[in-house]
């Protein structure tokens, strides 16, 4: 056995003031097992509130990493937990960010005398939008149900206010509220792109092509990680070739679109600047760990997110 000392990062939540404690694990343990012991002692430190790192660093250490990596001595060590505080778990984070455009546009569509105080024509315009928005966010709420797999099971219960914010706000609300309004009805944008059926098709048409993209690196993410695992490995397939991170490339594109079939409304504008520098920045910091990962072994060429500049 291993007798580890747990000592609190800063003052220990009301329900582990018993801290420091020490617990005992066996030789072939993992930290994931120190978790447990922990919890033992305090029921109410639940696993996913535990962040575990020692003490000259601030890092946290994985659940699989095993007893008799971290100490010198064989027989016993010392960690510090930080209480991360109420957990919830990132599958339903997702559905609920995603259900928010989902109930918020046909809101703006159906029942305009509403939400505008006069009924709206509306155009072909606002139909395909409409459609192509909605469709976009059933895809992500059935890739978040039976796609995706996460290397982290939870996250701090309120991120789910300020992600959900990104999405009920910007595409949701703001993107329905400019786009559905009369300013772009029937009447208004007549003899213009917005009423040409071969415009707003080949744009349709784009826009689905790309949703496949985006769903097929989705694929190749989840075949690279086995259910129930954190494992990762180089990703390669159409998009990968050229990029660490098409699913973000193929969504913005896909956006894009969608502004150019309003004429660039303020709404969609604004939503697509936010959302590609947010995946820009997620697409980086995946580059680098791939790189950092994986060494020489990571295809050199490769850039984060936009093909031969970023």
């Amino acid at each position: 056995m291993v007798s580890v000392t747990i000592n609190p990062a800063g003052r220990p939540p009301a329900f582990a003031r018993g801290l420091p404690v020490t617990v005992d694990v066996p030789d072939n343990g993992t930290v994931a097992d120190i978790k447990a012991a922990i919890r033992a002692k305090f029921p109410q430190f639940h696993l996913s509130r535990q962040k575990l790192s020692v003490p000259s660093d601030k890092k946290a250490i994985v659940d699989e990493t095993r007893v008799q990596d971290l100490f010198a001595d064989a027989s016993a060590g010392e960690l510090v937990v930080k209480d991360l505080g109420p957990q919830i778990s990132w599958r339903t984070v997702f559905l609920i960010e995603y259900v928010g455009p989902l109930l918020i546009h046909p809101v703006f569509y159906y029942y305009p005398r509403l939400c505008y105080g006069q009924d709206v024509q509306h155009s072909s315009m606002q139909t395909y939008v409409f459609a192509l928005v909605m469709g976009h966010f059933v895809k992500r709420e059935l890739e978040t149900m039976f796609v995706h797999r996460f290397s982290h099971a939870t996250m701090p219960f309120f991120n789910v206010f300020k992600n959900s914010g990104h999405y009920h706000i910007l595409s949701g609300l703001l993107l329905a509220l400019d786009v559905y309004r009369p300013k772009y009805s029937a009447p208004a944008v007549a003899g213009t792109l917005m009423e040409n059926s071969t415009f707003l098709n080949v744009c349709a048409g784009l826009v689905v092509a790309f949703e496949l993209c985006n769903l097929n690196a989705h694929m190749v993410l989840r075949s690279l990680r086995p259910a129930g695992t954190t494992k990762r490995g180089i990703p390669y397939g159409f998009g990968f070739g050229l990029v660490s991170c098409p699913n973000y490339l193929f969504e913005t594109l896909a956006w894009t679109t969608i502004s150019v079939m309003t004429g660039g409304s303020p709404a969609s504008i604004l939503f697509l600047v936010v959302a590609t520098a947010q995946m820009a920045a997620w697409a980086m910091k995946k580059h680098k760990m791939y790189k950092k990962e994986f060494g020489k072994s990571y295809p050199r060429g490769r850039k984060a997110m936009f093909p031969f500049i970023f």
